[in-house]
């Protein structure tokens, strides 16, 4: 096999690569929502065996109150009460009366646009399409339980993390005019995503009170931000069983509902850059669960175990949230398994270590455009040797193509002696055909791995470099990355042996044509680290080229 036909297959495989995510982004079928709806019962699983476990709620928005709740917003498929404002440093938060849910949450830090700073980002909204809501509750069995169905009562409207504080507690209260009273508790902290939810039931009924507390994510499978052209990246559900992680994409949930039990683990909903996720407590046999409801809305939650609170006593329940960016350093101390949401895919064991070594530049140099081209260095001298192998085939290829292509002529008629006749001139000339081939195959793992990076980190979301590109993540908004990408390539292509094949060299020809359309559209931090690494392959093949062609070693 020569390198020219080498260098092609890959090339043409990284272009199917990319086609196959952009179909991945926006062609794959979607379920009929109503349809789906109206074929899955909108309860999880069968009844459990246990006796003790109460059934989950309905999936029905219908709220039992004295008095029938105000219209729900336009666009919104739950119903609506009085709602509960909540500032901290990070959060902007909506909760609602009806239910006690977190209605919706501006991620303070996270602006929606670069060029909109004073817009942030929202991960939790009750209003179509992009629908997204906490609920949570206790069940009882009874049909007046404190679930997520009925109407929560709050002392006031508005809560602000005070100048100095570190603790913001915002409780809600529920009381069935019988004897028991429950207060449901948000606390926030300073500084942290997370979110401790408590439930303190407090008996007067007369009897023994037994229950359990619930948690859920319900979503539609639209994001505020569409996906880039040529880019994808995962959205869906996500459940680990506190040692395996699993993603759960959303067309599963349709067939399969998650009907299992597991001690501690965690259940999410996972997009890019941002998760929401429910932890309950590590050491007690929890359920997860999924539902499917009608406008296309998905729910994943975990129900813990059943409790039993005497009459006359008091005691709480507690789990936690987390709703935020996916920051690497902060998702792994919250739960174990955690940071698997940010989704390196199959080459995480290479990509974690790159961006740590990433991430450690950057406290350096305190820019990630500068820490990806130096990363990129540090990887092309890594494989320094490997490349010299590889280019200096290519070199002793390219100083015998006269002589390849006489040979050519001569056995143009006769296949097997052509071939014999080359492999004799390789033997001659000691050139390994596979040698420029093998030590590219070593790196490419590592360039896919690099990939997965700079496409999944939150880190460099938004992330300034210098002069015209404000943000890595978004595309080179005058194309000039592309373009001097393109041409990298194109300089590269010349160094390389011509094909043989007139059908190849015109296929060679386009490819820089093609990576650059297709690069137009990728974020301005892969071009950036594409460029750069070509700029480096092509300044050391054209060392090794001209010293062998000169008759150097």
């Amino acid at each position: 096999m020569d390198n020219t036909r080498f260098f092609l297959y890959a090339a043409l495989a990284l272009v199917m690569f990319m086609v196959w995510q952009a179909w991945r982004t926006d062609q794959a079928p979607r379920p009929d929502p109503i349809a789906a709806s109206q074929q899955v019962p909108e309860r999880v699983g069968e009844p459990t065996p246990r006796r003790d476990l109460p059934e989950l709620p309905t999936t029905t928005e219908a709220i039992p109150t004295a008095g029938p709740l105000p219209d729900a917003p336009t666009q919104s498929v739950v119903a609506s009460d009085r709602r509960i404002r909540v500032v901290t440093d990070v959060y902007e938060i909506e909760l609602d009366t009806a239910g006690g849910d977190i209605r919706s949450l501006l991620l303070l830090e996270y602006p929606l646009h670069k060029l909109e700073p004073d817009r942030s980002f929202p991960l939790l909204s009750d209003t179509l399409p992009a629908f997204y809501i906490v609920q949570g509750g206790l069940l009882t069995g009874d049909e007046n339980a404190p679930t997520h169905h009925v109407r929560w009562q709050v002392a006031r409207g508005d809560f602000r993390l005070a100048e100095g504080a570190d603790e913001l507690r915002v409780p809600l209260v529920y009381d069935d005019g019988a004897g028991l009273r429950v207060t449901k508790t948000y606390v926030f902290r300073r500084g942290d995503y997370e979110i401790a939810v408590e439930h303190q039931v407090e008996n007067a009924t007369g009897a023994p009170w037994r229950g359990g507390a619930y948690l859920q994510l319900q979503r539609t499978e639209t994001t505020p931000v569409e996906p880039s052209w040529f880019v994808y990246t995962f959205t869906g559900a996500a459940v680990h069983d506190g040692r395996k992680y699993r993603k759960i994409p959303f067309d599963d949930l349709v067939s399969t509902r998650v009907a299992e039990e597991h001690t501690g683990g965690w259940a999410a909903m996972v997009q890019h850059y941002f998760v929401g996720a429910v932890i309950p407590p590590a050491d007690g046999v929890n359920h997860y669960y999924s539902m499917l409801l009608d406008a296309g809305r998905y729910v994943v939650g975990v129900r813990q175990p059943v409790v039993q609170i005497d009459d006359g006593a008091t005691a709480t329940i507690s789990s936690r949230l987390f709703l935020g960016p996916k920051l690497q350093d902060r998702v792994a101390a919250v739960a174990p398994g955690l940071e698997r949401t940010v989704d390196y895919g199959w080459l995480t064991f290479l990509a974690q270590p790159l961006f740590w070594v990433l991430d450690k530049i950057h406290s350096v140099v305190n820019n990630w455009g500068w820490s990806i081209i130096l990363l990129t260095i540090l990887i092309k001298l890594a494989f320094f040797k490997l490349s010299e192998t590889s280019y200096r085939s290519m070199a002793n290829m390219r100083k015998v193509q006269p002589r390849m292509k006489a040979l050519q002529e001569r056995y143009k008629d006769d296949r097997q002696r052509l071939n014999q006749a080359m492999m004799d001139l390789y033997k001659t000339e000691k050139i390994n055909p596979l040698g420029g081939c093998l030590p590219i195959l070593v790196q490419i793992p590592v360039f896919i791995a690099l990939y997965w990076v700079l496409l999944e980190s939150v880190e460099l979301r938004q992330a300034p470099w210098a002069l015209w590109i404000q943000d890595l993540s978004s595309r080179d908004p005058f194309f000039v990355l592309p373009l001097l990408m393109g041409a990298s390539m194109l300089l590269q292509q010349r160094l390389n042996p011509a094909p043989m094949d007139p059908v190849q060299q015109k296929v060679m020809t386009f490819l820089p044509i093609i990576f650059t359309v297709f690069f137009a559209f990728f974020p301005a931090g892969l071009v950036l680290y594409w460029f750069v690494n070509n700029l480096i392959s092509l300044g050391q093949q054209y060392y090794i080229t001209r010293k062998i062609e000169a008759g150097g070693k």
